[in-house]
C-alpha cells in the first residue's frame, strides 16, 4: 500500500505540471517554479533573515481558516522612516488559483534586496520609497489550490460557506477529484445521441456534430459526483464570497454583485488588510496581481463614476509606460472591461486616497505553435477543450505537447463513475490555461515586478525653492515660494485634495509674522489668490511634473523657515533671512 501512494503521488504530481522535487528555498528566489502556500511562507522567511536591516515581516491578520497573511516591508531605515517616504503597496493571489500573482510580489521584492547596492535604479527606489508586499491575499485558497483537486478556476473564494443552490445546505456539492491526480479535468460519456464527436485531426478535442451528423460523446462537466442527490454536478462549491467584491467603496449587496457578501469587509483576512493599508497613510500607488488576460486597469470600475483629469493624467504616467514594458497588454479603466462593485482598487483610490492598478497577468494566446507565415489562430473561449475554433485546440495541445512535454494536458482515460457507468476523464490540468507553464515564468514575473519598480520610481519627489525676496515699504518683505514635483504621480490625488480625504498637503511658514499669503494665480500680471485666515498656513496639491507658487507678505527681520508637509510624499523645507 506505501508504494501503491507513492505511485500516486509522483503521477498526481506530474499530471498537475509541478516537479516533485522543487528543491530548497534559497535567497536569490528561484522563478522557474511555483511556490505552495507554505513554501511562499518560507520564502518571505528567507528574504527576511537574508536582509534583516532593509526588511520587517509582519502577520496582517489572519484568514476565515486561521491561516496567517504576511507582509514583507522593504525601507532602508538609514535613508529615513518609512512612514515618512512614499509608500508603494503590491499584493496577489486575491483569489485563490490565481498563483503567479504571488510570483510577482515574490520577485519583486527578491529584485529589490538582492540588487540593493547593485544597481543604481533599484538602490535609489529602496532608499527613497517604503515597499509593502502581500503576496497571498486569499491564503485559503492558495493552500487548497495546491493541496486538493481544482480546475484553472477553482477555489477563487473566500472560504465562507454559502448556499449556492438554495437547498438549505452549504457547499456540499463541489467537484469531486475522481481518479485522485489532484486535477479537476473534463468528463465525457460514450453517447451515439450525444452532440459531441472526436476531431479526426486530433481525438482529444471535442467537436459539435453538424445536423443529422451522428454523435458518439455527451460532455458531462467537470469531474464529480452528485454529493446531494438533486441532479446536478458541481453546483454548491466553495463559498462564494468574492474577495475582490467586498471592499469599502462602491459595495453593492450580492443581488446587484454576485460574490459581495453580507456587507463591505466582511472578509476576515480583507478587513485586516484594509487596516494594514490605512495604517500606512503613506501609500501613494498600489498593485492588485490577478492572473489572466494580460490587462492593466484603474479607476473607476463603475461608468457613473467620473475621475478628475488630473488624476487620469497621473494614472496615464503609470499605465503608458507600463504598456510598453508588457507587450501585448491592454490599459483602460476597469469598467471598460465590465462594471464591479467593492473591488480593491476603488477602494484604495476613493478611501486611501492610492493610485492602484490591477495587473492581469497571463495572455493565453502566448501559448503558441506555428511556422512563421500562419496567422494567430483564433483563441479558445473556455478552458474546456469545447469553446473555440478547433485550430486553435489544436495548436494549443500541440504547444502542450512539444513545449511543456505534455504536463498541461491529461489524455482521456476510462473510469468508473458510480453514477454514470463507464466515462472517460481529461483535458486540461489546473496547472494550465489560467497560469504560465514554469519555463514561462521568469520573463512574466520580471515585466510585471519592472513596472512597479517605474512606479516607484515616479512616485513624488518635491522640491523647494525661494526665489524671490523683495523688501517693501516699512518693516514688510514679499517673499515667494516655488514647490515643483519632479516626478509623474502627485503628493496628492486631486481627489483627496477635493474632498478632504484626509489631512491635506500644506506649506507652512515658521519665525515670522505673516501679514498676508496665498497662491500666485499669474506670476507675469502679479495676481495671487490671497487666503482670508491663518495665511501661514497654505493648503495645496502639486500634481505630478507639477509647480505652484506662493506669495508672503512677511513683517520684521530675521530667519523665516517654510516647510511642506504631505502625508504621501517626502517633506522639504527652505529657509531665507530678512
Amino acid at each position: 500500500m506505501k508504494q501503491l501512494s507513492i505511485i500516486i503521488l509522483l503521477v498526481s504530481l506530474a499530471f498537475s505540471g509541478y516537479p516533485a522535487d522543487k528543491g530548497k528555498i534559497e535567497v536569490p528566489l528561484r522563478f522557474d517554479r511555483y511556490y505552495n502556500l507554505a513554501e511562499v511562507e518560507e520564502a518571505l522567511r528567507a528574504l527576511h533573515q537574508a536582509f534583516p536591516k532593509l526588511t520587517k515581516l509582519d502577520v496582517v491578520g489572519k484568514s476565515e481558516e486561521g491561516r496567517e497573511i504576511y507582509a514583507l516591508t522593504i525601507n532602508n531605515p538609514d535613508t529615513g522612516n518609512e512612514l515618512e517616504k512614499p509608500g508603494v503597496y503590491v499584493d496577489g493571489n486575491i483569489h485563490g488559483n490565481e498563483i503567479q500573482a504571488g510570483e510577482v510580489c515574490l520577485y519583486y521584492a527578491n529584485m529589490l534586496l538582492t540588487k540593493y547596492g547593485e544597481n543604481e535604479q533599484i538602490t535609489n527606489a529602496v532608499d527613497k520609497n517604503a515597499h509593502y508586499i502581500i503576496p497571498v491575499v486569499n491564503v485559503d485558497g492558495r493552500y487548497y489550490f495546491f493541496e486538493e483537486g481544482n480546475t484553472p478556476s477553482t477555489n477563487r473564494s473566500i472560504r465562507v460557506p454559502y448556499d449556492d443552490d438554495g437547498d438549505g445546505l452549504f457547499d456540499e456539492d463541489g467537484p469531486d477529484d475522481l481518479d485522485g491526480d489532484g486535477n479537476i479535468t473534463q468528463m465525457r460519456i460514450k453517447d451515439p445521441h450525444g452532440q459531441y464527436k472526436p476531431d479526426p485531426e486530433d481525438p482529444r478535442i471535442m467537436v459539435r456534430v453538424k445536423p443529422g451528423e451522428k454523435g458518439e460523446y455527451t460532455l458531462l462537466g467537470y469531474e464529480g459526483i452528485d454529493n446531494d442527490g438533486d441532479g446536478r454536478l458541481n453546483e454548491d462549491t466553495e463559498g462564494y464570497l468574492d474577495p475582490n467584491r467586498n471592499w469599502g467603496s462602491s459595495w453593492m449587496p450580492p443581488y446587484v454583485q454576485r460574490g459581495a457578501g453580507d456587507f463591505p469587509l466582511s472578509g476576515t483576512g480583507l478587513k485586516a488588510i484594509a487596516d494594514y493599508i490605512a495604517a500606512r497613510p503613506n501609500i501613494i500607488v498600489g498593485y492588485a496581481f490577478h492572473n489572466t488576460g494580460g490587462m492593466w486597469l484603474r479607476a473607476p470600475a463603475d461608468k457613473s463614476i467620473r475621475l478628475d483629469p488630473s488624476d487620469i493624467a497621473a494614472f496615464d504616467v503609470v499605465g503608458n509606460e507600463a504598456l510598453k514594458m508588457t507587450p501585448g497588454y491592454v490599459y483602460h479603466a476597469s469598467h471598460e472591461l465590465y462594471p464591479t462593485y467593492g473591488d480593491f482598487t476603488t477602494h484604495l483610490y476613493f478611501i486611501n486616497g492610492i493610485l492602484g492598478f490591477v495587473g492581469e497577468l497571463f495572455m493565453r494566446n502566448q501559448e503558441t505553435f506555428r511556422s512563421k507565415n500562419e496567422s494567430q489562430k483564433q483563441d479558445d473561449l473556455d478552458f474546456s477543450g469545447r469553446g473555440g475554433s478547433s485550430d486553435r485546440n489544436r495548436e494549443l495541445l500541440q504547444f502542450n505537447d512539444f513545449l511543456t512535454q505534455g504536463e498541461l494536458y491529461k489524455d482521456w482515460e476510462k473510469f468508473d463513475h458510480p453514477q454514470f457507468g463507464e466515462i472517460e476523464i481529461g483535458g486540461w490540468v489546473k496547472m494550465s490555461s489560467r497560469l504560465p507553464h514554469p519555463f514561462m515564468l521568469p520573463d512574466l514575473v520580471h515585466r510585471n515586478a519592472s513596472v512597479v519598480l517605474h512606479s516607484a520610481q515616479h512616485t513624488p519627489e518635491i522640491e523647494m525653492e525661494v526665489y524671490d525676496v523683495k523688501k517693501l515699504d516699512g518693516n514688510l518683505n514679499r517673499v515667494r515660494v516655488r514647490l515643483e514635483n519632479k516626478k509623474g504621480l502627485p503628493a496628492m490625488t486631486a481627489h483627496a485634495f477635493k474632498t478632504k480625504l484626509y489631512e491635506l498637503d500644506r506649506l507652512m511658514v515658521n519665525g515670522a509674522k505673516v501679514v498676508a499669503g496665498g497662491k500666485i494665480t499669474d506670476k507675469y500680471f502679479e495676481k495671487v489668490s490671497y487666503k482670508e485666515k491663518k495665511p501661514e498656513i497654505q493648503f495645496l496639491a502639486i500634481p505630478g511634473y507639477g509647480v505652484v507658487e506662493y506669495e508672503f507678505l512677511i513683517e520684521g527681520k530675521g530667519d523665516v523657515t517654510f516647510s511642506f508637509e504631505s502625508q504621501k510624499a517626502q517633506n522639504v523645507t527652505a529657509s531665507v533671512k530678512l
